[in-house]
């Protein structure tokens, strides 16, 4: 079991007090306490099992507009008391930056909801081994698949954020994760991978070992002797594992660092038109059992819902306090990024999407990261399916995708095949126009 609260907040406390004394003008402590084990199989063998239980204290203190932080794993009271004295000690010679500061008080979360957050269930080693079994069968009962890693996670975590303003809060989480990775081979020993994998914050919500198994299974073989392609500028369809890649480019995009650096491409762009007028796109810290969902930011500000994107509008930047001062904007609680993101869904089927062109282009894997946030540029290796009047004709690899975020926003068609499956969500999505250099 992880530690209980009262004794994180005694030693968070203990800190923040102690900081004070030795002459910090503004202190912020974090404890935190994790347990996880793991347990992971390759072709119906254990081939390894692990548990951990780690602390950390985080430390920031501030004389004047000077700060300096430091960190540990050792929570023994003497040890703290020379990370605090280190932590002064440093922040004494740093230089000034005008910006630092604590956040405004009145910012500060002084209502905490129960999200449900935190599973007490456990499941056992022996457990975990036994649905990991029944993952590998389920994949195994197809003939085309010769090797499989699967992997089984349960993690447990407690902290408490408390600064020199007052805030002394925290919460529990917990979190069940399980994948299945599958190679197919065909009659000429072509191999081919895929993926499937089931991550929440309660035991009973998890996907059943056979269903594990039996889509990642189907997902690999259905890669099975793809074919190149000819260059050209085609439509191109993201499957909902990869469309939510293009909502986490914009995020960084949005972040008050990246803004206040003016190294993103959506500088200056609040309250103008960056995506067509169909589109929203919200951040909400507040769904119950929510992978993403938070009470508060890393700074103890409480975190509002909030519509980044209004119609095709952008509305919000994520606003930190340090970076919000530089850009003269209050802190909205995104220190330590966003909560649940996901694009509102669209008002098209996802049959309905596929027939929208009568050749379009279905990526289920991207490779490598070519984003840069600067000019908006993007191309990634990819693969996926070719598909002609609704039907997947045939698979696809070796193949670049390319565009400018800038005009490939303005191109966007959702489905309406929003799952919230993860902390940032986006149903299958349509980009017209794209570049794809093939052969």
């Amino acid at each position: 079991m992880v530690k209980d609260q009262d004794y994180l907040k005694k030693t968070a406390s203990f800190c923040v007090d102690l900081a004070k004394k030795l002459g910090a003008t503004g202190v912020t402590a974090i404890v935190i306490n994790s347990i996880s084990e793991t347990v992971n199989f390759r072709n119906k063998k254990l081939d390894e099992s692990d548990r951990s239980d780690s602390w950390a204290v985080a430390l920031e203190t501030y004389i004047g507009k000077k700060k300096s932080s430091i960190t540990s794993s050792n929570l023994s009271e003497n040890n703290i008391k020379t990370l605090i004295e280190r932590c002064i000690e440093t922040t004494k010679i740093t230089p000034e930056d005008e910006f630092n500061s604590l956040p405004d008080k009145d910012l500060l979360a002084t209502k905490i909801i129960d999200l449900n957050l935190y599973d007490d269930d456990h499941i056992s080693n022996e457990e975990k081994i036994e649905y990991l079994k029944e993952v590998e069968e389920a994949a195994f009962e197809k003939k085309e698949i010769t090797n499989t890693e699967t992997s089984f996670s349960e993690s447990k975590s407690n902290f408490i954020l408390a600064s020199s303003d007052g805030f002394l809060n925290g919460h529990k989480s917990s979190s069940f994760s399980a994948s299945c990775v599958t190679v197919a081979k065909n009659a000429n020993n072509k191999m081919e991978r895929d993926y499937e994998f089931t991550d929440t914050c309660h035991l009973c919500d998890m996907l059943k070992p056979n269903q594990i198994g039996t889509l990642a299974a189907k997902r690999t073989i259905q890669k099975l002797n793809p074919q190149k392609i000819e260059s050209e500028k085609i439509s191109v369809i993201f499957d909902r594992r990869i469309s939510k890649g293009i909502l986490s480019v914009f995020a960084s995009a949005i972040s008050a660092s990246s803004i206040a650096r003016g190294t993103s491409f959506l500088k200056d762009k609040i309250n103008e038109d960056v995506f067509s007028p169909s589109i929203n796109i919200v951040d909400k810290p507040n769904i119950v059992k929510g992978l993403g969902s938070r009470y508060f930011d890393a700074e103890g500000v409480k975190m509002e819902e909030l519509k980044l994107v209004e119609q095709g509008v952008l509305k919000h930047y994520l606003v930190d306090t340090y970076n919000g001062k530089k850009l003269n904007l209050r802190s909205n609680g995104r220190s330590g990024g966003t909560s649940n993101l996901y694009f509102e869904k669209g008002s098209i089927s996802y049959r309905d999407l596929l027939k929208l062109n009568n050749r379009a282009l279905y990526i289920t894997e991207t490779i490598g990261h070519g984003n840069n946030l600067v000019t908006g540029d993007y191309s990634v290796g990819a693969t996926g399916f070719m598909v002609e009047n609704g039907i997947f004709k045939h698979p696809v690899s070796e193949i670049t995708i390319a565009g400018n975020f800038k005009d490939m926003f303005k191109n966007i068609t959702l489905a309406d095949d929003l799952e919230f499956k993860y902390s940032t969500n986006a149903p299958t999505m349509l980009i017209e126009g794209m570049v794809v250099a093939g052969k």
